[in-house]
């Protein structure tokens, strides 16, 4: 537990760092159902409502439910094409109909899927991490934009000058800042750009203006949900995408915080999403996992304290609460957030590389089952439309880099691998750097 100040604007960080992608879904599935702009801003009040709470189960932990890791639960943007696929066959209510069937499976079957843990040797979870970081600079890289490609003004000189100038402040305050600075590196970065945008009239603050003061969120605002066997069935499936996420992200977590990932944390970690879930479909909201974007914050920042991301949780709550600040972040640039995420994904990506250079890799297989993993990991990043010509399912399935690199990590593994120690001796964790808090009560 650090001082209320500091867990407060390292909490904002973390906030700040999820919230591009947790109102994302929202604002994507309410576009493509075409809901009301009254139902949209309903979708994403609930949406970032209960992600808050998604992350104080995640991170405190609620009995057998939560990781108790500092991790942040976020909408899902993996099951939004399963999502409108029911949503346009059966209609709203039975998504969130699924929603909460899929949940209740997830918690059901959470121990089941935990004891998967020892099919992951230390060179697959290595290739993991590595994947997660290479397939989220693609989103930075459209926030740096300003956008969608295609869009007007995407890619603009001003866009691209005010990201790195951005980049540029965020790595000299990590560089040189001393303390409790260099802990909120990406903050200080975020509001130096946001204050550079507004000076170059880049800044649309409107919102904040037409957006209530107070708004709680209802169960079902849209009516009774619907549970039909196919949606469920489709929506439960699909988050095998899930489980392979929030399994690397624990386990990555886990690596970086220097605490043991075991399958009773996986288990917790996994009934944590479907209880999220279940609750995000009571709430019109939409399945929850754990979030890659913020694994980059803690890799950089190097505070672990999972307190910190609960502090987050709950001003997630508050700004589902108070739309009036949820549209002050709204109204971030996003060349402002793509500089900062590029620096986050980018140490998300080292981490990686970090693991892979322990380990052994001389007299083994590593190296075959890790150029066929980063490979695969990378596919659907490198060539979008490879999979165009498949199935809904199939081409959802294949089209997740990360899921690519587990299954044929795992499946290699088993196939190739070898049983000698693959892991060299790189000696202990070395401490955190001197003036950061570490949270040890677990």
């Amino acid at each position: 537990m650090l001082p209320t100040g500091m867990m407060f604007a390292f909490g904002l960080q973390h906030a700040l760092v999820m919230y591009a992608g947790t109102v994302a879904v929202p604002l994507v599935f309410a576009a493509a159902m075409h809901l009301s702009a009254a139902q949209m801003i309903v979708v994403i009040n609930c949406g970032l409502m209960t992600s808050g709470i998604a992350t104080i189960v995640q991170s405190v932990g609620i009995g057998k439910f939560g990781s108790r890791l500092p991790i942040v639960q976020g909408s899902s943007f993996a099951m939004l094409a399963s999502m409108l696929l029911i949503g346009q066959v059966y209609g709203i209510q039975a998504v969130f109909g699924a929603v909460i069937g899929a949940g209740l499976g997830m918690v059901l079957l959470a121990p089941v899927m935990a004891r998967l843990m020892r099919f992951f040797p230390p060179v697959v979870i290595a290739c993991l991490i590595t994947t997660i970081g290479l397939t989220l600079i693609p989103v930075a890289g459209r926030w740096i934009g300003g956008g969608m490609p295609g869009a007007p003004g995407f890619g603009s000189p001003v866009n691209l000058l005010l990201a790195f100038a951005t980049i540029l402040m965020t790595v000299a305050v990590q560089a040189w800042g001393r303390g409790f600075m260099a802990s909120i590196s990406v903050l200080v970065g975020l509001v130096a750009g946001s204050l550079l945008a507004a000076l170059c009239g880049l800044g649309h603050y409107a919102m904040v203006a037409q957006a209530p003061w107070f708004a709680v969120g209802t169960p079902f605002a849209f009516g009774p949900p619907e549970f039909h066997i196919m949606p469920v069935a489709i929506m439960l499936l699909s988050m095998v995408i899930i489980v392979a996420e929030t399994t690397g992200n624990c386990l990555a977590v886990g690596r970086m915080v220097g605490v043991p990932v075991t399958d009773a944390t996986i288990a917790r970690a996994l009934r944590a999403d479907g209880l999220s879930t279940m609750l995000g479909g009571v709430f019109n909201s939409f399945p929850y996992n754990a979030f890659a974007q913020n694994t980059g914050l803690i890799a950089i920042t190097d505070i672990r304290s999972r307190f910190v991301v609960a502090a987050a949780g709950g001003i997630m709550i508050g700004l589902g609460l108070f739309p009036k600040l949820g549209a002050l972040i709204a109204a971030l640039p996003p060349p402002v957030l793509g500089g900062c995420g590029l620096v986050m994904f980018g140490m998300t990506t080292v981490g990686g590389i970090r693991e892979l250079l322990h380990v052994r890799f001389e007299g083994t297989r590593n190296g075959l089952i890790a150029a066929v993993s980063l490979g695969l990991g990378v596919l659907p990043m490198a060539c979008p439309d490879l999979f165009a010509h498949l199935g809904g399912l199939w081409r959802l399935l294949l089209g997740n880099g990360v899921l690519l690199c587990v299954l044929s990590g795992v499946m290699l593994n088993l196939l190739v691998g070898d049983r000698a120690p693959a892991v060299a001796d790189a000696g202990p964790m070395p401490p955190p750097p001197e003036g950061r808090r570490v949270d040890k009560k677990r």
